[in-house]
């Protein structure tokens, strides 16, 4: 019975790529018996309750092997997954589509395109799922996560960077299932490594085990005794790529679809007698009774442990407009001349102190990023109830093991490192912008401001490449005030953030503290109706443009100042507010990036001031007058400007 239960998962797989003449067939033919043992045996879930808190985690981090998944969700019973969804495979507005994309409803935890994204966010699910643990205790949270992985998700660098952290904090929950069929795109994996996977991850304090990837025996013990473990576990399963088919154990194996030939062959060799799509009834009973066995779990849970677990840190609106109200009002008094990642650090100070499911951490830069606060709890393997994550020199894993904390739905989490770096992190930002997820992404040290660190600190592409990033909010508040705002922006906003923090003081820019009007994206800091000129500028020059307005007015010449922290909050505003903001007169943008992306602002005669080339190591207050971005500087070009 096992092979028919397997085959199903194969020929389903075999028909939804040929369907479309288009997609992957390697692994979904090679890991099918893995895939069916896991979810025949051992996966805790429940179609009829797809999110269920307490349901073990799945990850196809090998996303190209969607096909297989759906294959499952399709027989365990999942509903919106029916034989026409399955035919509608990587076809324009289906469920299907050519890479898992997260939608815990349908089954799938995370976006898994790019590799080795699935497993680092698989081992923030882990993360995430000790730390609701050792608050809600063993009855409420214990699941375990499940993760398939091909050697293309081990080879780049991201999974050691994660993989290592794992081990560090010793995430006994979380098993990962390593498809080793020694087979790449460009042939055989020898052309390119020669790696000993076992020495590597027995190197960062797993527990390994290795087998062979088609016997059931065999992979069902594994997974039971990796259970046992209190290490991550990777089972290392020898595999057969293209199994089954006149492709087996060669490149072309890892895609493209059968040809009737190469499909007849597969049905003679697994004994399978059916026509496409088509799934005899006694195997669609049997995985159906597959998908309903843990239902009585499920409704057990849902009837002891549900109300625990969502009235635990529920309705956090209430505690954040307080927090934020008693903040803008200390700010708007007090008008502190600070850096914006101090202001920064008091705001993580006061979320702490209150929201239980608040997560920090940093690249090795807690203080200097102010992401650690005076009453923050280091988490460690040995206690998981704190709320700081050391995470090591490891941005691009900082930033995915976060994505996998927030799918979770309960845990609200931040990292942070310095600007420049952000680009180590790219690739995971951009798939928490795809998931809609909010993650929230600290950068300090935002400009030419770092100062004697020079061109490899200094950030001066870094706005506009995170501003390219669709459903990225990319707040860069110019005081203490706006860094109040920005972060209740970032706190309750569904999208992800990233907050870009001076390391240099700021003047204290804001005169109303009442609404927040970073929510509008740009706003007038002051309104002359027959303004001449209107400066725009973002963080630290908008204590430029104040200056400036100063020189401006002593020529009586009549300047209005825009405050601009967040551009895609400012587009999303009417016409007609757009229209007020920016004004019909000469428009003048000063900002310490390349302006990349600001054009649209400045209308056909308007003047951009920033930084067109790389930074220099110097004083902050040096470097600014290096690249002439001063009141002074820009006051004389000005003038020369208007021919006064």
């Amino acid at each position: 019975m096992f092979k028919s239960l397997a085959n199903a998962v194969r020929f389903l797989s075999i028909d939804q790529v040929g369907n479309a003449n288009s997609g992957h067939l390697g692994m979904p033919l090679g890991m099918s018996d893995c895939l069916t043992v896991l979810f025949k045996n051992i996966l805790r879930f429940d179609p009829k309750v797809p999110i269920w808190p307490n349901r073990d985690r799945f990850i196809m981090s090998g996303g190209h092997g969607s096909a297989a998944l759906y294959a499952l969700l399709h027989l365990c019973g999942y509903e919106k997954y029916s034989i026409n969804e399955l035919k509608n495979f990587r076809k324009l507005g289906s469920i299907t589509t050519g890479h898992p994309e997260y939608n815990p409803e349908l089954g799938v935890e995370t976006t898994t395109g790019p590799l080795g994204q699935g497993i680092a966010n698989a081992i923030g699910i882990a993360l995430g799922e000790r730390i609701l643990n050792a608050r809600l205790g063993d009855d409420c949270i214990n699941h375990y996560t499940y993760v398939i992985a091909g050697e293309g998700d081990l080879m780049e660098g991201l999974s050691h960077e994660a993989c290592s952290f794992a081990g560090h904090l010793s995430l006994g929950r979380l098993i990962v299932l390593f498809d080793k069929n020694n087979i790449t795109i460009d042939g055989n994996i020898n052309i390119c490594d020669n790696e000993n996977t076992k020495k590597r991850f027995e190197a960062y304090g797993w527990h390994v085990q290795e087998i062979n990837g088609h016997d059931e025996e065999q992979i069902n013990q594994s997974i039971l005794t990796a259970q046992n473990d209190k290490r991550p576990s990777i089972i290392i399963c020898n595999t057969k790529i293209g199994y089954g088919t006149p492709r087996e154990g060669k490149s072309n194996a890892h895609s493209g679809a059968l040809s009737p030939e190469e499909r007849n062959f597969a049905c003679k060799y697994f004994g399978w007698e059916y026509s496409e799509f088509e799934i005899p009834e006694y195997i669609e009973k049997a995985w159906k009774v597959i998908g309903a066995r843990n239902h009585e779990i499920c409704k057990m849970w849902m009837k002891t442990q549900n109300q625990k677990y969502q009235s635990f840190g529920k309705d956090i609106t209430k505690t954040l407009n307080n927090i934020f109200k008693k903040l803008k009002k200390e700010y708007f008094i007090s008008r502190p001349f600070e850096a914006t990642r101090i202001s920064s650090q008091t705001v993580i100070n006061e979320i702490t102190e209150t929201l239980p499911l608040f997560i920090s951490g940093s690249c090795d830069l807690g203080k200097s990023t102010g992401c650690k606060s005076k009453n923050m709890k280091d988490i460690t393997k040995e206690d998981f109830s704190g709320n700081y994550v050391n995470y090591g020199i490891r941005e691009h894993a900082m930033a995915a093991i976060m994505n996998g904390m927030v799918t979770s739905h309960k845990i609200k989490c931040c990292g942070g490192t310095f600007l420049t770096f952000s680009d180590y992190m790219r690739p995971a930002i951009r798939m928490s912008a795809l998931m809609n997820i909010p993650s929230i992404f600290v950068f300090s040290h935002d400009s030419i401001g770092v100062g004697e660190d020079g061109p490899t600190h200094q950030p001066i592409e870094h706005l506009a490449s995170l501003r390219a990033i669709p459903n990225l909010n990319v707040l860069r508040p110019a005081d203490a005030l706006e860094t109040a705002e920005c972060w209740e922006i970032a706190l309750k906003s569904q999208c992800p953030s990233a907050l870009i923090l001076s390391r240099q003081g700021v003047l204290s820019t804001r005169f109303s503290g009442r609404s927040n009007l970073c929510l509008n994206g740009a706003y007038l800091l002051n309104y002359d109706d027959n303004a001449e000129i209107t400066l725009i500028a973002s963080g630290s020059e908008v204590g430029i443009a104040l200056e400036l307005k100063k020189f401006l007015n002593d020529k009586y010449i009549s300047v209005n100042i825009v405050s601009m922290p967040c551009c895609k909050l400012f587009e999303q505003q009417s016409n007609e507010y757009k229209s007020q903001i920016l004004g019909k007169k000469l428009r003048v943008f000063i900002e310490a990036s390349n302006g990349f992306g600001l054009e649209k602002y400045l209308g056909e005669s308007g003047i951009f001031f920033g930084v067109k080339s790389f930074g220099v190591s110097c004083s902050a207050k040096d470097a600014f007058e290096h690249f002439q971005l001063t009141a002074k500087h820009i006051y004389t070009k000005i003038l020369k400007k208007l021919g006064v």
